[in-house]
Formats: C-alpha cells, structure tokens, sequence
C-alpha cells in the first residue's frame, strides 16, 4: 500500500482518481459519486472575482531596512535606525483585465505590506508620483472610460479622450503616461511612489507631512511602442516572468526609499494645495532624505494565496503614520478594504498573506470562512468587566489630525496661488524629457489621439495638449492634418467638469 494516497477533501482514501461511477459501464452517473461532485464543485469556485483595477500583476517577498535616522520624523518602528522589516511588494497594470498583456501602456501597481511589530503597514502606491484625479468620487468615471464599451465590449479612445479633456486635472499624470515611463521595461527597472501625501509624527507628537520615493537600484529601462507591441504578443506576461526568474536566480532586486519632509505649518500657505495628487512637491522646496533600502529575495510559493489573495489597504497605518486632507486618499482608505470584503471575503485579514505578525485582539466574530475564535471565557462585547481586551490610548501614543472648521459643503478644496492644472504637465515635457523623449511623447500622443473619432474630443484633445505646451499643441495639430481654429481655453475645459 502507497503512504502517498489521494483523499476526498474530508480526509477519506479515493478508490479511483480517473473513473467515476456509474450505473453499469456506460449507465448514468448517479448523484452517490460525491468524489466527482466534490471535485467539480470545488472546481467552479476555484477564481475569486478579479480586481476591478490592478487585475493583472505579481509580486514577491522581501524585506526594508532602514539605513538612515528619520526617527526625528516618525515613531513608527519600521523606521526606526536598524529596524529590519518583513515586506511584500505586488506588482501590477491598471486597466487591463487579468490575461492582457503585461507591456500595455498603463501606469503601474506599486503596493507594499510592510509586516511590523505594530501591525500591517500598507502602502498602495504606483510607478508614477501622480495620478488622473483629486478627488475619489470621480474614481469610478475615470476607471469605466479606461476599461470597456458596454455594448462592444472594446476599449473605446472617444471615451477616453473625452474623460480627460473634460477633466483637466488629469494633464500631469496623462503626460507622464505617454511618456517613456508608461512603457517600463520591467518591474525591476522602474521606480515606485506612495503618491499621496501622507502624515508622519514623531515621538513627542509633532507632525509633518510626507511622500515616498522607492528609487530602483537596477537603473531605468524602458520599451519602444515596437518592442511593447511585439512582446504582448510573443510574451504576455513578460514582466512577470522576468521578476521570478531573477528572483530565483539570486539577482534579487532593490529600491532605496527616500523621503520629502513638509513641516506641517507649512502646508496651509504652500503655493500649491500640497495634498492635490496631480501634483509633485519640488525637490528644490523638499530635498529627497535617505531612509533604507527594500529588496525582493523571495518568490511566492502559491500564487493564488500569496498574490492573488493579498489584500493591500491604504486603512492599514500603525502608530506614527497617518491620513491627510489628499480627497483621494481618504476615498481609497474605503474603498480598498471594502473591494477586499467583497472580492476575498470578510476574512480576508485572517488569510496567513494578510494576517500581521503580532496578535489580533479585537470583538469582531464569526462571518463566512472563520477559522480563528475566541476561547468560549473571552467576552464578545466591549466595555465589559470580565477581562477582555480594552483601547490603550498610551499604546499608540501621539496620533494623527489636522484642524479644520466651517461648514459641511460639497466643493473643491481651497485654491493656493499656484493651483493650475497643466503648469507640472508643461514642466515635465520641457525641461524634464530630453528632445528624443518629446519626440515619441509626440508620436504616441498623435497615435492616441488619432484614434478619436469625435471630431469636437479631438478639438479639446489638441487643446488640452497646448495648454501643456503652445509648442507641443501645434504639432500635434500638424500631424494629425487638423484644422488650426477652435478649441477650449482651460477655463471652458474646467466648466464643464
């Protein structure tokens, strides 16, 4: 007899693993044969629902170290000198559903969980510091004009382009997008942002505002429109590819995290809404401050339970990091555990991916596919007197906020003197890309463009692009033979947002 036998989910030895039963040879199956039941049951419910965004990606384990002293800034203990934290960083496209090609133009899936001693950290960022939108209300809109027509079921240019025409805002990150960092050509050879501005505080409770910048030690390589096209359809999952078997090759891949530091005064008279994330900060204003290093060594055993279950939450602080006033932020601190609840379940925290180091001590109980409980003397509700755990306000210490006042109102946040929306567009075309790079910039935006249909959103197209640049406006007018009168200002544009 084999020791290495096949068994029913319930343990019990299978008699026959390539024949079911039936009713003599080529009788009925009846519904007895619970093996094939069970098996094709389970079979039915092997995928949970895709990501609505980020669905295509991978990702490995690693660890972040700190390298330098920021403690100054925050008491979070991850950051403190020496500190040696447990990560997982997962990869990812945007638009493209599961099986598209890794090498689409799209902005990239940049999110880290970091396993502390005080709890799962999780930064959700991307391979660009900006993003199309300011404020999360509008994220469902800009998501359904990247994905698909409902009625062809085809990704659509005209709705793409009238999206972004009609929402100025996007100029910054739609630059960065068909630039030559919307083409990497790795995931090791790009670099990562949290994006948002985030809130540090230190030991003593002072408070300061915060990006991140995970700088690729590998250097910056990125594809050609050609070589893009041409890999999406020899090698789809290119990218993938190239991270686990480099990984498994012991050329294991590392980011240096820097840091910009606002002090928290400064933010209300900043000549930009510093929390506007289709904004950078200057790093003339906030230089870059050395923190440690993050390097991948580990592949994932499972990729359905270590990476496609992996729920990342930008709810997920430990003590010395907090919120802002970023709109987008506090819509994604919902909307990402909500997406996780549904789409891997309502305990999804409890898988061993999600689940942190240090113990859970909470009075939420029961739901679909529990399997961790209280013993049955732990009470199930607080305040009680019979030992249960309570909130420790010392526990956590100096804790986020901010001060605010006026009345509750539905509009956009409070204008700065530099607030515009194509000003950092312009800037990254003309003194950030090198002539080559405006070159392409300039074929793939006439590409994208031409493949409007509408003529008015290929009007407000051009427009757009010349509020980039005059320059950059006329030659995208130029190339696509269009006729040279007409067009939005930025203010008509905005209007009708």
């Amino acid at each position: 007899m084999s020791s290495n036998f096949s068994t029913t989910q319930s343990g019990a030895p299978v008699i026959d693993d390539a024949n079911s039963s039936s009713l003599g040879r080529d009788g009925a199956i009846p519904l007895t044969d619970h093996y094939l039941i069970e098996k094709l049951a389970q079979f039915n419910r092997e995928r949970v629902p895709e990501r609505v965004v980020h669905a295509k990606g991978g990702g490995a384990f690693g660890t972040f170290e700190v390298t330098s002293d920021v403690s100054e800034y925050t008491k979070a203990s991850l950051f403190q000198p020496g500190a040696v934290t447990e990560t997982l960083l997962r990869f990812s496209s945007v638009a493209g559903e599961q099986g598209s090609p890794d090498t689409w133009r799209d902005p990239r899936g940049f999110a880290l969980k970091f396993y502390t001693d005080e709890g799962n950290y999780d930064l959700v960022g991307n391979n660009t510091p900006v993003f199309f939108i300011r404020d999360g209300i509008k994220f469902p809109d800009f998501i359904h004009s990247q994905k698909r027509l409902p009625g062809t079921n085809l990704r659509d240019a005209d709705m793409q382009w009238d999206f972004w025409t009609l929402s100025p805002e996007s100029a910054h990150q739609v630059t960065w997008l068909m630039g030559d960092r919307g083409l990497p050509n790795s995931w090791r050879t790009m670099n990562g942002y949290g994006s948002h501005t985030f809130m540090w505080i230190n030991e003593a409770g002072v408070k300061s505002w915060v990006k991140y910048h995970f700088k690729s030690n590998q250097g910056h390589e990125v594809l050609t429109g050609d070589q893009a096209e041409a890999l999406a359809g020899s090698d789809a999952d290119h990218h993938l590819r190239d991270l686990s078997e480099n990984i498994a090759a012991g050329n294991f891949p590392s980011w240096d995290l820097k840091v910009q530091i606002m002090p928290y005064d400064d933010a209300k008279d900043y000549r930009f809404n510093p929390f506007d994330l289709t904004k950078v900060w200057p790093q003339g204003d906030y230089p870059l401050i050395p923190v440690g290093k993050l390097t991948l060594n580990r592949n994932p055993e499972n990729y359905f339970a270590q990476i496609e279950q992996a729920a990342f939450a930008p709810s997920n602080f430990v003590p010395g990091i907090a919120a802002s006033p970023d709109r987008m932020l506090q819509a994604r601190i919902f909307s990402y555990a909500d997406a996780h609840r549904y789409r891997v379940g309502t305990n999804h925290a409890q898988l061993p991916v999600n689940a942190p180091k240090n113990e859970v001590r909470n009075y939420s109980k029961d739901g679909a596919a529990r399997y961790d409980f209280n013993s049955p003397s732990t009470p199930v509700y607080a305040p009680n007197s019979v030992g249960g755990p309570a909130a420790d306000p010392a526990q956590y210490g100096p804790h986020g906020g901010w001060e605010n006042d006026g009345d509750l109102v539905r509009a956009a946040h409070s204008l700065h003197a530099e607030d515009d929306d194509f000003g950092q567009a312009g800037t990254l075309y003309r003194e950030v890309f090198s002539d080559a790079e405006r070159a392409r910039f300039l074929d793939t935006i006439t590409g994208a463009v031409g493949g409007v249909t509408i003529d008015a959103i290929r009007e407000r197209a051009i427009q757009y692009w010349t509020n980039v640049d005059v320059e950059l406006g006329a030659k995208l007018r130029a190339a696509l033979g269009a006729d040279a009168s007409g067009g939005n200002t930025q203010a008509e544009a905005a209007n009708k947002v």
